[in-house]
């Protein structure tokens, strides 16, 4: 399956001290008119799925990905985004680099590499639970690679893609505190292959919208 993606890189003059969900804030009450920016419908409420426009600051960069007509609607309001107001700070935007591309998805033979930019947020209330009862930590990787391969079929049912092989995940990876909607998550960063095709900078797990799990093809 080939999407189109568009990658927005705005340009300041310092790095971003915020976190990603100050940029969605920003960008989603700034163009409200577009309900994709911020996933929410009026009288609907919140859309859960999975996001076309996803909010990253890598490094103190911040980063906008638009998938499909997400990309769309990136490459309309893109003249228009001349400065961002995170928090209590205010940037200017010197430039935007845009990189629009055709993007390869979906499982195959081979295995890929991948790498997260951001803590991948794998564990909700109930698998939390689960996974401190488990000692070993041999069986806390199984348990997470099958979290993984969830989290890979429920990004692949949001974009209406169907996978006809089973997937194998293979990953190496260390826990990590992430803070989501303003309270301390258990995350986990390092690397991991798997034998489906994401492009760089789509999300997986929680917390999308907001930057984490944040992937990267990782070169051999």
């Amino acid at each position: 399956m080939i999407l189109k993606t568009l990658i927005l890189i705005l340009k300041t003059p310092e790095p971003a001290k915020e976190d990603a969900s100050k940029l969605r804030g920003y960008i989603g009450n700034e163009f409200k008119g577009y309900p994709i920016l911020h996933h929410h419908i009026e009288d609907a409420g919140y859309v859960y799925t999975y996001p076309k426009v996803q909010y990253k600051i890598i490094g103190g960069t911040p980063i906008i990905l638009g998938i499909e007509e997400g990309g769309e609607v990136l490459k309309k309001i893109s003249d228009d985004i001349t400065e961002l107001r995170l928090g209590n700070s205010r940037y200017k935007i010197e430039s935007i680099q845009m990189n629009q591309m055709n993007a390869e998805f979906g499982d195959c033979r081979e295995n890929y590499q991948y790498r997260f930019l951001t803590p991948w947020l794998a564990l909700n209330p109930d698998n939390y639970q689960k996974f401190g009862e488990i000692g070993d930590w041999k069986d806390k990787k199984i348990f997470l690679n099958s979290i993984l391969v969830g989290n890979i079929l429920s990004m692949c049912k949001g974009l209406d893609f169907i996978v006809d092989r089973q997937l194998y995940v293979h990953s190496y990876l260390d826990e990590t505190t992430a803070t989501y909607k303003g309270i301390p998550h258990l995350g986990f960063m390092g690397e991991f292959r798997v034998n489906f095709k994401i492009p760089t900078f789509f999300g997986i797990g929680k917390g999308v919208s907001q930057g984490f799990g944040t992937v990267t093809v990782k070169e051999s």
